[in-house]
């Protein structure tokens, strides 16, 4: 997580309300506003982190993020929900490292290029920043509201990474040699359990004191799941 800087509400087209915005326009007015929505998320974060979730305001929020409190309400209904994007950023970068894995890995060793490639501070995130998400970890401890967004964006995680997995898996066939469609029983068990290796030695890590470097981080926590894991059919 980076510093908060002014976020800017994206400003509206003038063309004609009857005109239909162009694939380019429309994609940049969906970066725009994905660029708000994190630079809430990153202004909601560092209230949290420093005057805890009580006592910040949606109102704060807005306030830190150069927004009007009308402007935040039009992207979260709730100061809690404001740092779903910055979960989903670290959720997002997980799957993304399983994708991006050497397609020579088995699985089990993509999970692990992964897991080295988003977990270890100054790979995916810095040290300072792990800090961040330390305490936002616990926050979501504490707080049933934000234990919700945590927990959604977790399954919503989970959902990308059973897609990921197929890429890389070899697709099931019935007896007729026709390839089984949807995702099978066992992908989905498979990407449930990849997910909870990684969220438990997040959620572990973040519940005490050690640093997020060395054998007790997020990254050696997590690489101890796998191995422990090491009998498990995966796919």
């Amino acid at each position: 997580m980076s510093s908060t800087t002014p976020a800017q509400h994206p400003r509206r087209s003038s063309a004609s309300s009857s005109a239909s915005p162009s694939p380019s326009a429309a994609s940049l007015t969906e970066r725009r506003k994905a660029e708000t929505r994190m630079e809430i998320a990153r202004a909601a974060a560092g209230l949290f982190v420093r005057h805890g979730l009580r006592g910040t305001r949606a109102e704060d929020i807005a306030q830190a993020a150069g927004i009007a409190p009308r402007t935040f309400y039009r992207y979260f209904a709730t100061k809690e929900e404001a740092v779903a994007p910055l979960y989903a950023a670290g959720a997002q970068r997980w799957v993304e490292a399983v994708r991006e894995a050497p397609a020579e890995l088995s699985l089990p060793q993509a999970l692990e290029h992964a897991v080295r490639h988003t977990l270890t501070p100054g790979v995916g995130v810095s040290a300072a920043s792990w800090e961040w998400v330390r305490t936002l970890i616990r926050m979501s401890e504490a707080s049933p509201a934000l234990r919700k967004v945590w927990a959604e964006v977790c399954r919503s995680s989970e959902d990308t990474l059973v897609e990921v997995l197929g890429e890389r898996v070899p697709p099931t066939t019935d007896g007729d040699d026709n390839v089984a469609e949807g995702a099978s029983p066992q992908l989905r068990f498979t990407a449930a359990v990849a997910s909870a290796v990684v969220r438990v030695a997040v959620e572990s890590w973040a519940a005490g004191t050690a640093p997020a470097t060395g054998p007790e981080g997020p990254a050696e926590l997590a690489l101890r799941n796998l191995e422990s894991l090491r009998d498990f059919r995966w796919g």
